[in-house]
């Protein structure tokens, strides 16, 4: 569209509102799908598989059942918290404010990895352990008034807390103490200093909830412009995967209560999609196969990142809408397909059977 055209939606707005239909109070909307089948349907590098996508609906459900997935799954692994109160919140929070970011170039026993109560602790649950032995150690790492401090929370602080049992740093460490001192300051000035404002502020809703987090957070406005598209493409994936882990510590209730809960989409990172290629639903151009294989850096923004992401959101939407076909009665959702996908990509790597590569981009948004 050029610059000179009428934009259809200003133009579909001004016609409701003419003719008496415009309703103020639609229900919030993050976008985030909507903009995934648009790179789905113009996408050259990245394509879906349908049979292979079909398939496995039928396997992942099959699998969810027998394993009884639902949301108790995840208060089940031993570093999620297990309280469900303000203080869970605000740890969910800050894990999420921090959760990006955790691949490394170096072999296994070299890469960055935490030691907490005599496991080693690599990748997400490298996070989740700093952060539990932190609050053991009384730093009030969840505290926003901490993350302002500028003598107690800095560099050297953040390197205490995150220290590593290998001689890797975790990586962007700079740019995670930036999340925390932006989030501290929007907390400050508009949330009384908490994240339960924020949910508060939302009314229930989970897209609501998103939409605030991308609106007042830099952070967390996980958006890229994309070809000819006017509008950006939305991705937002740590401002879905915290309200998706609000929801699921507390099990749809008290903070957790989302009355559309479902309009949360896959979280595009660089596992899930490594899970959907080994399962065979995405293909990759030669190009683009060749500097995964490689290991090649993929850039944040660049056309190649946006189709890998996009397109894993579409496809996860695809085996929601199979599974759902299928099987009506099947309580379900992209969150939980999603987790599920996620917790099976990381089984598979430690026990040494990763068949594809992930990914590798460097970024706060994943």
């Amino acid at each position: 569209m050029s610059d000179d055209e009428a934009d259809p939606e200003l133009l579909a707005l001004l016609r409701q509102h003419f003719q008496g239909k415009l309703n103020l109070d639609e229900e919030p909307e993050t976008g985030v799908l909507e903009g995934a089948e648009y790179v789905y349907d113009n996408s050259i590098d990245v394509a879906l598989n349908m049979r292979a996508t079909k398939n496995a609906a039928a396997l992942i459900h099959e699998q969810m059942k027998r394993k009884e997935y639902s949301t108790e799954s995840w208060s089940e692994h031993e570093l999620h918290p297990k309280t469900k109160d303000e203080s869970t919140v605000a740890f969910i929070f800050t894990m999420d404010l921090l959760n990006f970011s955790f691949w490394s170039l170096r072999p296994e026993d070299e890469r960055f990895a935490v030691s907490y109560r005599d496991k080693t602790w690599t990748g997400y649950w490298s996070l989740v352990a700093a952060l539990q032995r932190a609050q053991e150690e009384d730093i009030p790492i969840t505290d926003p008034h901490y993350w302002q401090n500028e003598e107690e929370c800095n560099l050297e602080s953040l390197r205490h807390v995150f220290r590593s049992c290998t001689d890797e740093e975790i990586p962007l460490l700079e740019a995670r103490l930036s999340c925390l001192r932006e989030a501290g300051k929007v907390l400050y000035e508009k949330y009384n200093c908490s994240f339960t404002k924020c949910i508060e502020a939302a009314n229930k809703s989970a897209a609501g909830l998103v939409n605030l987090l991308a609106r007042d957070f830099d952070c967390f406005r996980d958006e890229f412009k994309f070809e000819n598209r006017r509008k950006p493409i939305r991705f937002l994936k740590r401002a879905q995967i915290l309200v998706a882990d609000i929801w699921a510590c507390f099990n749809g209730e008290s903070y957790g209560e989302f009355r559309d809960i479902d309009k949360i989409t896959m979280f595009a990172d660089y596992r899930v999609p490594q899970i959907l290629a080994t399962l065979g639903c995405i293909g990759y151009s030669p190009p683009l196969q060749a500097m995964m294989v490689k290991g090649d850096i993929i850039e944040s923004g660049s056309s190649y990142e946006l189709q890998l992401r996009a397109c894993s959101i579409w496809c996860v939407e695809l085996l929601r809408r199979e599974i759902k076909r299928e099987h009506p009665e099947a309580n379900i959702n992209a969150i939980l397909i999603d987790f599920f996908l996620y917790d099976t990509m990381k089984q598979l790597e430690a026990e040494g059977k990763e068949t594809l590569p992930h990914h590798r981009t460097r970024s706060i948004w994943y």
